[in-house]
Formats: C-alpha cells, sequence, structure tokens
C-alpha cells in the first residue's frame, strides 16, 4: 500500500518513528525525516542513505513550512514527543514539543495539502479510570506530559472537524519490541537476563496494556487505507488486555532460560499506579479492521531474539 508514496515521518530518530522509517523503506515508499541538531540517529544508522533528512524543529515554523510546502508528502507520520521518559523532565520544552510542535505542524501541512497525517498520541491522556478505557472518555490527564498529549489530540481532533482535514490520532498504550529504549521495562529485564544480572525493578503490582511494535506499525500503514472515512477519529491501539510487571517479568525470565532474581523495590516510583490500565480496542477492530497479531508471548519470543542479535546495538549508544 506505501510503495511509491511520499512520507513525511518526525521524530524518525525514536522508538516508533524509528520502526515506522523501517517498514515504510521496505514496502517501497519515499522517506523525508525530520531531524534535530541533538538527534541520536542510533536506531536509523544503517537507514540514513535511503532518507531524505531534513534538519529542521517543529517550533521554528518559517522554515517548517517552506520545507514541507517543498516537500508536499501525501502521509505525515508524526510521532515526534518530549516526556515520556523520567528523564524528560522540562515542562516548558513538555509543552512546547507536544503542543505547539504538533500545531506548527498541523498548520504548515494544511497549507500544502496532505492526504493524511497521523497523531502520535498516548494513553496518559486517559488518566486514571476503573474500567477499560474508552475514545469517548473524559480526559482526565494527572501529569504534563500527559496534559501536553491530551491537548494535541484535541488540537488534531478540532483541526479536522473544523477544516474536514484527513488528521487521525492513534492513542497508543505500552508498545514494546525492536530498537526500544533500553531504560524502560522490557529491554532493561531482557537486557538483564541475557547478561546474567539481577533487573532492578519497582513494584510488581503495576500494570500496563502491552502491545508489539510490529502490530503499532501495522495500525499506522491500516490508517492509511482509510484516511478519507475517519477524519478527526481517535483510535486506541493496544492489546486489549492487561498485565501486571510481575507477570512480563517473569514471562522474560522463563523465555530467555536465564535463572535472575528481580530485585523488586530497588527503582522508586513516582507515579501514581492505577489498578486498572487497558483499553478498549473495539474501534480500531470495527473501523480499521485492525487488531494484534501477535499475543504477548509471541511478542516477547520475537523481541527477546531480535536483542540477541542486536544487543550491541545498546551497548554501542551507551
Amino acid at each position: 500500500m506505501l510503495k511509491g508514496k511520499e512520507i513525511l515521518i518526525t521524530g524518525p530518530t525514536g522508538f516508533i518513528g524509528a520502526n515506522l522509517v523501517k517498514e515504510c523503506l521496505q514496502e517501497g515508499a519515499k522517506i523525508y525525516i525530520f531531524t534535530r541538531a541533538t538527534s541520536n540517529k542510533w536506531r536509523i544508522n544503517d537507514n540514513l542513505q535511503n532518507l531524505k533528512e531534513y534538519r529542521v524543529d517543529l517550533l521554528d515554523y518559517e522554515r517548517l513550512e517552506a520545507i514541507i510546502t517543498k516537500i508536499k508528502p501525501e502521509i505525515v507520520f508524526h510521532t515526534a514527543s518530549y516526556g515520556g521518559y523520567p528523564f524528560q523532565r522540562d515542562s516548558e520544552k513538555i509543552i512546547a514539543t507536544n503542543i505547539a510542535g504538533t500545531a506548527n505542524l498541523v498548520n504548515a501541512c494544511s497549507k500544502s495539502g496532505f492526504g493524511i497525517l497521523v497523531n502520535s498520541g498516548s494513553s496518559s491522556e486517559y488518566g486514571l479510570k476503573s474500567r477499560s478505557m474508552r475514545e469517548t472518555d473524559l480526559l482526565e490527564p494527572n501529569s504534563i506530559y500527559a496534559a501536553g498529549k491530551a491537548s494535541a489530540t484535541l488540537f488534531c481532533q478540532a483541526k479536522a472537524k473544523s477544516e474536514n482535514l484527513p488528521i487521525v490520532t492513534l492513542r497508543l498504550f505500552s508498545p514494546y519490541g525492536y530498537y526500544e529504549e533500553p531504560t524502560r521495562l522490557i529491554p532493561s529485564v531482557i537486557m538483564a537476563c541475557l547478561t546474567g544480572k539481577n533487573p532492578n525493578l519497582s513494584s510488581p503490582e503495576s500494570v500496563r496494556d502491552f502491545i508489539f511494535i510490529k502490530d503499532v506499525i501495522n495500525a499506522y500503514i491500516k490508517v492509511t487505507e482509510v484516511a478519507g472515512r475517519v477524519k478527526g477519529e481517535i483510535f486506541n491501539i493496544a492489546c486489549g488486555r492487561q498485565y501486571s510487571v510481575g507477570e512480563v517479568v517473569s514471562k522474560l525470565i522463563e523465555l530467555t532460560g536465564n535463572k535472575v532474581e528481580p530485585k523488586w523495590k530497588s527503582i522508586p516510583n513516582p507515579r501514581v499506579e492505577p489498578a486498572v490500565w487497558v483499553a478498549d480496542i473495539s474501534k480500531a477492530k470495527n473501523i480499521l479492521k485492525w487488531q494484534p497479531q501477535h499475543d504477548l508471548e509471541d511478542g516477547f519470543k520475537k523481541t527477546i531474539g531480535w536483542f540477541e542479535k542486536n544487543i550491541g546495538l545498546y551497548n554501542d549508544k551507551k
């Protein structure tokens, strides 16, 4: 479906963006990427010769508009973000990147025209709920990052509805898999297992709705096929089932076959942890005809296999 398409990807050096870059190249698309002077390109170093790279900050509207007017992408995958990791704590940068950056991108694309712009949302926009989360739920963000992502989602939806533009938001839950940030739960436990070290962890009771990266990327591609019918829509992208951190860690240790002992409570967790964190994915199933193709064990097996072959990337990154 993407062969020959001209695609712009923001945030191409991040976890989601890098996987999109690789999948779109494999599909035969022509890829443009936006990077900054500080971008660490370790995830896409082997792809750079096949990409058209522009050094541009989303907050520099004049340059942003000039470049988008020049390239006129058919598809825009907006994955650039800041604040999703504990070490990203600059509240002004969180607001600027997620709200102003998104607004600038949407406004610039609106002037040149496009086939679809896919915004990347976050499950954190919902806040704490007592049941599975639906796209129609009231947003109750309880962090600056969550508030920034919620604002970006609402801006995209309002722009789409008021100007009849093909803008869609995929609200991602907890993606894991190839090229994930090493400090995150799943890669940190896998690398500990592969090197025979006891993983440092916070609480085994925390829950998440984990979704394998290949299923996430499939959702991005799937939504481009129905662009004209989903203007302003929001879709939960998740497995639709929650697992505790304890279950996840036990499964990873079992699948790697390495006998390590989790060091629970060795990492502080300042966040308020919910008792329920799971998505209702019926809307994506019904409208996008999308659903995850990997259960937790399938996704973990593929992720572990990938890390066994590519752990050097993480050693080099350090």
